[in-house]
């Protein structure tokens, strides 16, 4: 079985995956963190950003094993995987690796932008997660300061929006809703009630309602 799920910055779409695996006992990726490691990598090394070429070669030689969730979650880096998310190139080299980690006997569970529309468009289980672009600042917001990092609100708030409109606007794979998703907005909802909820949609689609 494989379970897609889709969602802009911030939407909490990865801690919906992790317990979604978790339940069913499946693998878990985090495709975004594979974006994040090319974009660290880049950073890290002096990459130009406008280099796909080189770009894209950084994102063929990733390991998934050796990917540090907690080394990739910076501000800086998620701003650098926007970016190169929006590479053709680095696409391209990226599309295989998520394929074969879907595909996987078993199935897998991915959450990303494009799962549902390029990655596996044959998940029987596909949730598109969402919220206010308020919502989602407020959350990242509180998870950076936690981490010590000062970053005021409103240039979070402008971070996220800036994300939401170069992963919606890129030429290739942009982030759209699968037409056979299912929706699951929870600006208004907490942790476990987004959790419940997204349960909740996973099991009526495994069940074909």
């Amino acid at each position: 079985m494989i379970i897609a799920i889709d969602g802009p910055a911030a939407s909490g779409k990865g801690t919906i995956a992790r317990r979604l695996a978790t339940h069913y006992g499946l693998p878990h990726l985090d495709t975004g963190l594979l974006y994040r490691a090319v974009g660290a990598a880049a950073l890290e090394r002096g990459v130009d950003f406008a280099d796909e070429a080189a770009l894209a070669g950084i994102a063929a030689s990733l390991d998934v094993a050796a990917l540090d969730a907690e080394a990739l979650k910076s501000g800086a880096v998620g701003e650098a995987a926007s970016r190169v998310a929006a590479l053709p190139a680095v696409r391209a080299a990226l599309l295989r690796l998520q394929q074969d980690f879907a595909r996987q006997p078993g199935g897998a569970v991915l959450d990303g932008r494009d799962i549902g529309t390029v990655i596996a468009p044959e998940a029987p289980v596909k949730l598109f997660v969402t919220a206010t672009p308020e919502a989602r600042a407020v959350r990242r917001h509180r998870e950076l300061a936690a981490r010590g990092e000062a970053v005021g609100f409103e240039e979070v708030l402008a971070d996220i929006r800036r994300r939401d409109e170069r992963d919606s606007g890129r030429a290739s794979a942009p982030l759209v809703q699968a037409a056979d998703a299912q929706v699951l907005d929870n600006t208004t909802l907490g942790v476990e009630e987004s959790w419940q909820a997204a349960l909740a949609l996973a099991e009526r689609a495994r069940a074909g309602r």
